[in-house]
């Protein structure tokens, strides 16, 4: 279990873009962080995940104090996206539904959005209102894509569910209609071994 409480938090950590972008272009324009598919969990682990989220929150933002104007903003930003980020990837592992993994996608988009945000606050006129776009951008095409494909979970996970159901109906209408082949052929005997013949069938197709 360690090791995959190692991944989420590695994981939530590459997530959210550093402080080593150039300030002298359109920050925004960045890839948005990569979805990321994590392994289903224990309550318990949730809860450790969880901790482990809030303490390694307050580290990164105590290490922010140092940092001055905007830096500090970014770094902040930052630190509280990683956070968040951690959260939402326990979630979606722990819940492991459509909903939750979208939920995590969304906070994920989010985490990379106000980081954009912040960094676009370095440059100035028209530069600064094309960055923000782009973050506007990238979050709204995060979102839809995030939304898109739980749909798809959805439409699956109805599909396979209606699929057992119309084979579990099948399966039994079969075996009713082998059943009746059975008391249909127990008709050629007579007396004890017709008793048994039916009490064969019943016993093998489960009819009582």
């Amino acid at each position: 279990m360690s090791k995959l409480m190692i991944a989420l938090f590695v994981a939530a950590g590459l997530s959210v873009a550093g402080c080593a972008t150039q300030r002298n272009a359109p920050v925004a324009s960045a890839k948005p962080m990569a979805p990321v598919v994590v392994a289903p969990i224990t309550k318990d682990a949730y809860d450790v995940a969880l901790k482990n989220a809030d303490a390694q929150g307050k580290v990164d933002k105590d290490a922010c104090a140092s940092r001055i104007a905007n830096a500090k903003d970014i770094c902040l930003a930052e630190a509280n996206g990683k956070e968040k980020v951690a959260k939402a990837d326990a979630e979606a592992a722990y819940r492991n539904t459509p909903k939750a993994r979208e939920d995590m996608r969304d906070t994920r988009a989010e985490a990379t959005y106000s980081v954009a945000k912040e960094k676009c606050d370095d440059l100035s006129g028209n530069t600064k209102d094309v960055c923000v776009k782009e973050a506007d951008a990238a979050l709204v095409k995060a979102k839809a894509d995030a939304k898109v494909d739980r749909v798809a979970a959805d439409a699956r996970q109805d599909s396979a569910t209606k699929q057992a159901d119309a084979n579990k109906e099948a399966n039994t209408v079969k075996r009713d209609a082998d059943y009746k082949v059975a008391i249909e052929k127990c008709d050629a005997f007579a007396g004890s071994a017709k008793d048994s013949c039916v009490s064969n069938a019943k016993a093998q197709y489960g009819k009582s």
